[in-house]
């Protein structure tokens, strides 16, 4: 018997019939192919052809499918990501960091990391102003970080950043914006705590000039992020969080561009008008006030590189 009469033989599913397609594809990987790439292959070939089936696609509607993901990928570059905003506008983004990232009951919950992230943020004491530019309305954020005993985390990081009141962030308006604004890197003191003064956030569009912004239009979907401030904390011993805190008054609270929004991360943002604490924060009057807690898991292995390099392009 010849080498192609045995592989026949051993083929259980030798020829294409549509309703057993994903099995005649699947049963042409080799035995010896890396189990898991063989059972991610096998789960996306059987839920793309029951997808297929579902849809029933006319050529046409298949051909303007293939043109949009050659768009989408002609649209990338060393600065942009489509096919990973595509990935965030679908919900797969905050799906995956949440499979990556659950945490204990009382933990403060992750949320996907975003595009505009910068190391080495200029390390503030607390109580430092990250606002260079001074636009929008001063806001003061305190908060505490614990464990989840509630004992207090001295020496905590807290790396903040955030789009300026214009709805951009310092990278995106390099000559505008001074160097390293709305960004800060603070250390909890002996009782866990933390304060720095900023400008309150206010939402922004992804970008929406490109395929994906495209099919959001059509899809009668608007390209805004809610309002938020961008935070992790990081602390010998402990999960790194990586994280938002959302203002609770922002319009697009409830349809954030890529379900970046997660209930326990609404902050209670206050409006307050007093010009003697004004004053004393070396503020103009009116201004807003947070105060936000933070509460860290213990480490398990391989935490800290789940939670650091996930990046969206968001």
């Amino acid at each position: 018997m010849t080498d192609q009469a045995t592989h026949r033989k051993a083929t259980k599913y030798p020829y294409f019939e549509e309703a057993t397609s994903a099995e005649v594809v699947n049963a042409r990987m080799a035995p010896d192919a890396d189990p898991r790439l063989r059972q991610v292959m096998a789960t996306i070939v059987k839920h793309l052809h029951a997808a297929v089936k579902e849809i029933e696609p006319t050529h046409d509607e298949w051909l303007a499918a293939i043109k949009f993901l050659t768009d989408t990928g002609h649209m990338c570059t060393d600065w942009r990501q489509e096919f990973i905003l595509l990935s965030d506008t679908l919900g797969v983004s905050m799906l995956v960091d949440a499979i990556n990232n659950r945490k204990p009951t009382g933990a403060t919950e992750n949320t996907i990391l975003g595009p505009f992230y910068v190391p080495d943020a200029p390390h503030y004491p607390n109580g430092g102003n990250i606002s260079l530019d001074g636009k929008g309305e001063p806001l003061v954020v305190r908060g505490t970080i614990r464990d989840a005993q509630g004992k207090p985390i001295a020496g905590a990081k807290i790396d903040v950043w955030q789009a300026n009141d214009d709805g951009f962030y310092d990278v995106q308006q390099k000559g505008v914006q001074p160097d390293m604004n709305l960004r800060g890197l603070f250390t909890s003191d002996g009782e866990g705590q933390y304060w720095f003064r900023s400008a309150k956030p206010r939402y922004y569009p992804i970008p929406d000039d490109g395929p994906v912004g495209k099919l959001l239009a059509k899809l009668g979907r608007h390209p805004n992020r809610a309002a938020h401030l961008h935070m992790i904390v990081t602390a010998p011993g402990f999960e790194p969080v990586v994280t938002h805190i959302f203002t609770p008054d922002c319009p697009y609270l409830e349809e954030d561009a890529v379900f970046g929004v997660k209930e326990s991360l609404i902050a209670d943002f206050q409006h307050i008008d007093d010009p003697v604490r004004a004053k004393e924060l070396g503020f103009a009057n009116p201004f807003s006030s947070v105060n936000w807690d933070f509460v860290l898991a213990p480490a398990t292995e391989g935490a800290a590189e789940r939670t650091m390099f996930h990046v969206s392009a968001s």
